[in-house]
């Protein structure tokens, strides 16, 4: 495959460039374009839009066991691979639309299964979506109308470094409010950063700490507590129920609250029932007020994977084209599962956006294709660097909110490919090795 140099970039100074370092996907970003290739995040930044744009530009070749080869060599053992392949796994999944269209394509054509790093905790929340539905909002409803906050389980900051910047005490809203006036309220965690939560005026917010393993208990009594019921217990995991009792009595007096999670943070068995307990409480409080959940993900772009894969095959990751027609198994079809019980017999691992994230340790034969700066701690039978997407190369990511999707610039000329074409020319070689296999 011919690496096609896309065409030359003479601008140095880009505005509004969208982030997709988190799952916020702030679009507002400044860069300047610096002579040696590399970028500097000139306005709005954060510590995650930092590292992701100013890591320095690092030259990455195409390498097979190790070895520098063409890319031509690389599709070519790539496909090989595969075409030899009676189950492939396609893992991590870090891709923009486009690449995760071709993704598609590819495991429907090789009849491989698919899975994103971070299925495990994304499962978490699509399980109740399956089960029970919930009622949810944007990142725009918040920033517009909420007026108490509840945040359970994390920070927020951690995850999502401007959160508090662009959603909440944000300086404007459609509806004239005072968005220094609003409450927040953190349930639960424990070492959290709760500076972000103290208001334009100094307000502190509310903090009801407690062991994380305890969340399940803290957040079904304050779904009893919003539903009415009487408790006899004076504590829970360290938390009076007497202020649990508050905090309901002030969901129910809001105008428009939201409760928002992390599925991410909550890494305890069964968290889905915490966020079905969540879910539920929502649905109780709207009986009478408004209010709406809040499923803050889309990091590595978890969101996107998962909708390209369902408009495509109906189902969302964790799903497998081994018997030539879409299946979804959230439990059989996930890497864990497919690696230890020895049912995939290639890994193909793709992280364009984030060069930490690494495959799964396993002796299968393994395809890398991603980020030029990898950190790889062994060398993959296959190694393909690709365009990063968001600088190399132009793209589409879904936002946190899941509704919204934003594009992704072009801030410098690179010979590195898209991941999209590699993945094409990857499938391109496959049919053509099975034909010839075919007709020989």
């Amino acid at each position: 495959m011919a690496n096609i140099a896309p065409g030359k970039i003479e601008q140095t100074e880009f505005e509004a460039v969208t982030c997709p370092a988190c799952g916020l996907l702030c679009d507002d970003i400044s860069i300047k374009a610096l002579a040696d290739g590399n970028l500097k995040v000139s306005q709005n930044a954060c510590a995650k839009s930092i590292q992701f744009f100013e890591r320095p530009i690092r030259l990455s070749e195409p390498k097979i066991a190790g070895k520098t080869v063409s890319p031509d060599a690389a599709i070519a053992k790539a496909s090989e691979l595969l075409a030899r392949s009676a189950h492939p796994l396609i893992a991590g999944l870090g891709a923009e639309v486009q690449g995760m269209r071709a993704i598609m394509s590819l495991a429907d054509h090789i009849g491989a299964s698919l899975d994103h790093m971070n299925s495990t905790a994304s499962l978490r929340n699509t399980l109740v979506i399956q089960n029970s539905g919930w009622q949810v909002c944007t990142l725009t409803e918040v920033r517009n109308r909420v007026d108490l906050l509840v945040i359970i389980g994390t920070d927020v900051v951690s995850l999502f470094p401007r959160f508090f910047e662009r959603v909440v005490w944000n300086k404007e809203s459609m509806f004239d409010q005072d968005t220094s006036s609003r409450e927040i309220v953190y349930l639960g965690g424990s070492n959290i950063n709760t500076a972000p939560g103290i208001s334009p005026d100094g307000r502190k917010p509310t903090v009801l700490p407690c062991d994380q393993a305890r969340l399940p208990e803290v957040v079904a009594t304050l779904r009893a507590l919003v539903a009415g019921k009487k408790l006899v217990a004076e504590e829970v995991a360290g938390i009076a129920v007497s202020d649990l009792a508050k905090l309901a009595e002030r969901l129910h007096a809001a105008k428009y609250s939201v409760i928002a999670w992390a599925a991410a943070a909550l890494d305890f068995p069964h968290a889905e029932l915490t966020v079905q307990n969540i879910a539920e409480t929502v649905v109780t409080l709207n009986k009478k007020t408004r209010s709406s959940g809040l499923p803050l993900a889309g990091n590595e772009a978890d969101l996107t994977a998962n909708q390209v894969s369902t408009w495509t095959s109906g189902y969302p990751v964790r799903n497998s084209f081994i018997h030539s027609y879409p299946e979804y198994s959230p439990y059989q079809f996930g890497t864990e599962q497919l690696l230890d019980n020895n049912e995939a017999d290639v890994l193909v691992w793709i992280s364009s956006l984030n060069p930490e994230k690494l495959p799964p340790t396993s002796k299968l034969p393994t395809i890398v294709i991603g980020h030029p700066d990898l950190q790889l701690t062994s060398e993959p039978d296959v190694f393909i660097p690709v365009g990063i997407p968001g600088i190399d190369q132009k793209g589409t990511m879904f936002r946190s909110d899941n509704v919204v999707s934003l594009p992704l610039s072009q801030l410098r000329n690179t010979a590195l490919p898209s991941l999209q074409s590699v993945i094409a020319a990857i499938e391109a070689s496959v049919r053509s090795a099975a034909t010839n296999l075919k007709d020989n």
